[in-house]
């Protein structure tokens, strides 16, 4: 399963509050042990959401794709996926494996 997230499914999915279809969804996909993909979007992922996103690196069967920060002088606190990488982090997230480097 592969989920582009915002700051608001990140907080859910970080916390276990299961409010919404795509939440139930992703923890359903959880409870079988299969791996889900981040591709993380968001722009506070340097600000409010770091701890969310520091939780969710830190659960079983989470991967994500590299992410860099968006725009450092308009957007100081956005980050956002790498999409080059989505393959390759779909490929080593089926073994189980977190593609390195994640931040870029």
């Amino acid at each position: 399963m592969s989920v582009p997230l915002l700051g608001n499914t990140i907080a859910k999915l970080a916390n276990d509050i299961i409010d919404t279809p795509a939440v139930m969804a992703v923890k359903s996909h959880l409870r079988n042990e299969n791996p889900v993909v981040i591709a993380i979007s968001t722009n506070n992922g340097l600000s409010g959401n770091a701890m969310n996103i520091g939780k969710l690196l830190n659960m079983r069967n989470y991967y994500f794709v590299p992410f860099k920060q968006d725009n450092p002088i308009t957007k100081p606190r956005s980050i956002v996926f790498d999409s080059t990488y989505i393959i390759k982090t779909l490929e080593n997230a089926l073994e189980h494996k977190q593609i390195e480097p994640i931040l870029l």
